[in-house]
């Protein structure tokens, strides 16, 4: 919220999470619901929402979600991302 748009490669991880809304977002984003952390760090998609709309888009309900990562728009079409494939998290450090 407050930002004008995500950068590309940007994401904003929001763990224990398993529902969203976008009331004052001011932009869309695509929605990777995600599940528990496996041993090797890496985490299974649960559910993918796709260019939900500022102020209007509202995900009630994802069983198995452990937390949802907000991305640009078209990312995860883009990354040809689909629901069962593992991704890894990593933090983006300032100046890194």
């Amino acid at each position: 919220m407050g930002r004008a748009r995500l950068q590309p490669g940007e994401g904003l991880f929001l763990p224990g999470t398993n529902s969203i809304h976008m009331l004052f977002m001011r932009f869309p984003i695509d929605c990777l619901f995600v599940g528990p952390a496996q041993e090797d760090g890496s985490r299974r998609v649960v559910a993918i929402h796709r260019g939900l709309p500022p102020w209007r888009g509202v995900v009630w309900y994802v069983r198995g979600a452990k937390g949802v990562v907000e991305l640009p728009a078209g990312t995860c079409e883009e990354a040809n991302l689909s629901v069962g494939d593992l991704v890894r998290l990593e933090e983006n450090t300032p100046g890194g």
